[in-house]
């Protein structure tokens, strides 16, 4: 592919993730992906320049573009490297004529800014995200693991976390094969770790999905207690299966609910468990260095409805703790309505809870919880609180 022929297939791309973004399709790496495996043409270093186009456009424009040739124009504004391939050549872009408009550069959707949390750097919300490994206790210690990445460094405050530059291919390595690590960020590390999960402990990881904090949950149980993963959708859940064995943590019940009917499958667990952990469906504005065009996708009206639909799953989840047991709520969101307003909005629910006080190695107290954020904390973003049953 020649460059301008690049910056072709990157609107193209653009078009369809815009769309995708639009309608509630595919995510931008899906979509990607399929674009290539029908261009088998297109070499190693064209898939990275394409790539690298779309990302930059995406991470640049805060607001969903009209097109993707206007994002791409967008960025060309501000580098004359890729202005100067719109050129009209053979598989290439067409000059940008005189006045044709851009996209306007931002870091977040203009209605979304006032909701964000008081603390939020907004400009950091987009930075590259580092890999960062957890160790897994079922098969290895630290002290094992450590000689195995020496470019890796430790996480303060997470015994069992290390940090890789970006991009670091770990699923190629040989202790990932083996089970020894997981790869997860180290603010969803530390919310399994508020947990405080112990072995022959009730566990209930309420949203699980694939079941990325369930396998940290199952490892500080040390394989020994009742660890039950539970979602509504099972695809979801059916990738958790081989990570779990791969990890040794065979352990693991599954319980596939059916939405709006969640109550039932749960009956027989109410006042059993010690730890529930609703880690609920949210805006994903503490994932945007991994997701940026999720800004995309994100309206009003979607944030109103995940707003509900939190509560609805704090409201079902609350009578599985038992007394003195704890309901630990999370979200990937940095918006105080998904965070500290439905916490709060909890509390007044529901008669004889209470916040913990969260003793948390990184974050900042908001509210009854902690928030960790990209700017402060360099991890994904976060609100956590731990909501004690009372005896």
């Amino acid at each position: 592919m020649t460059p301008s022929a690049r910056v072709q297939a990157a609107i193209e791309l653009l078009d369809a993730i815009i769309a995708s973004a639009r309608d509630g399709g595919p995510a931008a790496d899906t979509l990607i992906a399929r674009y290539f495996k029908e261009r088998r043409y297109a070499g190693s270093r064209d898939r990275r320049a394409v790539r690298d186009h779309v990302y930059d456009a995406v991470r640049r424009a805060g607001e969903r573009p009209s097109t993707g040739r206007a994002a791409m124009i967008g960025l060309a504004r501000e580098r004359l490297d890729i202005e100067v391939l719109f050129d009209g050549s053979a598989h290439g872009p067409a000059p940008i004529e005189l006045g044709e408009e851009g996209a306007i550069s931002g870091d977040v959707p203009d209605w979304l800014r006032p909701l964000l949390a008081g603390p939020v750097e907004q400009g950091a919300l987009l930075g590259r995200a580092p890999v960062d490994l957890r160790v897994n206790r079922l098969k290895a210690a630290m002290k094992d693991v450590a000689p195995l990445y020496p470019d890796a460094v430790p996480i303060e405050g997470l015994s069992d976390a290390m940090r890789l530059s970006e991009g670091w291919p770990v699923e190629q390595s040989e202790p990932w094969k083996q089970g020894l690590v997981e790869v997860q960020d180290a603010g969803s590390q530390m919310i399994s770790a508020a947990c405080q999960a112990q072995p022959g402990m009730t566990v209930v990881d309420m949203c699980a999905g694939a079941g990325g904090k369930t396998l940290a949950l199952a490892s500080a149980m040390a394989g020994q207690g009742t660890l039950i993963a539970a979602d509504t959708i099972r695809s979801r859940l059916a990738r958790l299966g081989p990570r779990a064995e791969r990890a040794g943590a065979t352990f693991i019940e599954t319980l596939l609910l059916d939405q709006v009917h969640e109550s039932r499958a749960l009956e027989s667990l109410h006042g059993r468990a010690d730890v529930v952990l609703v880690d609920a469906p949210c805006s994903g504005t503490g994932t945007w260095r991994r997701n940026p065009e999720a800004r995309w996708r994100l309206t009003p009206a979607r944030l109103d409805r995940l707003i509900q639909e939190q509560a609805r799953i704090l409201d079902f989840s609350a009578p599985l703790v038992k007394p003195d047991g704890v309901l630990v709520y999370a979200t990937c969101a940095l918006t105080d309505r998904e965070g500290q307003d439905q916490t709060r909005a909890f509390l007044e629910r529901h008669a004889g809870w209470a916040a913990d006080t969260v003793l948390s190695p990184m974050g900042r107290p908001h509210g009854d919880g902690i928030l960790l954020t990209p700017g402060h904390d360099g991890t994904d973003g976060f609100y956590f609180a731990r909501l004690r049953r009372m005896a």
